[in-house]
């Protein structure tokens, strides 16, 4: 059994359900420190969901960048153990698959990414530049107090941080077509309608919302926000979530509570995708109140040194030229973006992230924490 899979093992079997870290940061602390890795616990939180956060890094004897492999130790709840076909948290190995939650999202390539980097300091431990790893508890859940966290803490020191490699599983069909060296911005708004509830007999003594959203709702659908661009598509408005009435057939509402979000890139902002949908409401004179939550922003790392370092890496472990992508959801990458100039996402295949018997490939795990050493290597030659 190699290193990497006996700590993707060993990880896996933490249970951490975010924003518990189970213990996992504790393991790969005493993997790096062994290595020479100076090990920093940045903890924060309220006390009743305190989230782990390890900041780990180790500077060799030459000048050089600063290059950080980062990743999330906490993991989305279970769902129903019936439906699983073994534990969730006792990794299985089976048809050549090892089985449990974080198998996928994200503890093989937290696991890939420490003997990575142990790997690479014990062969040349007087390196040009500085080796960093952040793992956090935080990434599932509201993700206030951990990448963020450190973040906010390496910005008030000073820290220059050069680029980044995000382990989140990016790999579509297999390991190594897909790279994202991006990702969308989110918006979110609450759009609460007001109306007069009344008998549904006697419209006329009531103001139903629904009706009074519909045409502008009709025009939100359908309108183009933007064109996109070479690396991003198209901004989406998509309603997640709608209600009124009081479940009675005879009443009519008194309000509507609707649920929106924004996916934008960067031919749009926070606040012309605002003004645009408050211009809509407002000329087709909606009752409203409206509030916003922006949980982050749009980044991108233009082909350069960092995709340079990773492109080949991959080529050289899998035989294969990755397709670079902006695609799919929010990732920690967005706050560590604001401090890192090149941010790239690398990692397994995606197809059973948040599933029932979620799974990596047995034989992905060896070359992609090659690819991560050869990255180092690559990055910091």
């Amino acid at each position: 059994m190699t290193a990497a899979l006996r700590l993707a093992e060993a990880l896996m079997a933490c249970r951490s359900v975010t924003p518990a870290d189970g213990g996992c940061q504790a393991l790969l602390a005493q993997g790096l420190a062994a290595a020479g890795f100076v090990c920093e616990p940045l903890d924060a939180g309220p006390p009743e969901a305190r989230v782990s956060n390890l900041w780990a890094w180790h500077r060799g004897g030459r000048p050089g960048p600063t290059l950080v492999l980062a990743g999330h130790t906490d993991v989305v709840p279970t769902g129903p153990l019936d439906r699983w076909t073994s534990d969730p948290f006792v990794p299985t190995h089976r048809d050549g698959r090892l089985v449990g939650r974080g198998a996928a999202d994200m503890k093989t390539a937290v696991a890939c990414m420490a003997v990575a980097a142990q790997e690479f300091v014990t062969i040349d431990p007087g390196h040009a530049g500085t080796v960093a790893l952040l793992f956090t508890s935080d990434e599932e859940g509201p993700s206030l107090h951990g990448t963020k966290h450190v973040m906010g803490v390496l910005d008030q020191r000073g820290e220059r941080l050069d680029a980044c490699i995000v382990g989140e599983p990016t790999s579509v069909q297999q390991l190594g077509d897909m790279v994202k060296n991006g990702r969308r911005g989110t918006l979110s708004g609450r759009l609460v309608v007001k109306g007069i509830q009344g008998h549904i007999a006697y419209p006329q003594l009531a103001r139903n919302p629904t009706h009074a959203l519909a045409p502008a709702l009709a025009e939100l659908v359908t309108t183009r926000w933007d064109e996109g661009n070479e690396w991003f598509a198209p901004t989406g408005w998509q309603v997640s979530n709608i209600h009124a009435g009081t479940g009675a057939t005879n009443v009519i509402p008194g309000e509507l509570v609707l649920d929106f979000n924004f996916r934008y890139g960067t031919e749009s902002t926070p606040e012309s995708l605002k003004a645009r949908l408050h211009e809509v409401l407002h000329r087709h004179g909606v009752p409203c109140e409206l509030t916003w939550t922006q949980a982050g922003d749009p980044f991108l790392t233009p082909p350069g040194s960092l995709s340079d370092a990773l492109v080949a890496a991959i080529a050289a472990e899998c035989g294969l030229r990755p397709e670079l992508s902006t695609s799919g959801g929010t990732s920690d990458g967005r706050f560590i973006a604001r401090l890192c100039p090149q941010v790239m996402e690398f990692g397994v295949v995606n197809d059973s992230i948040h599933k029932i018997d979620e799974w990596v490939e047995v034989a992905a795990i060896e070359p992609l924490k090659n690819v991560y050493r050869r990255t180092i290597e690559n990055f910091l030659r």
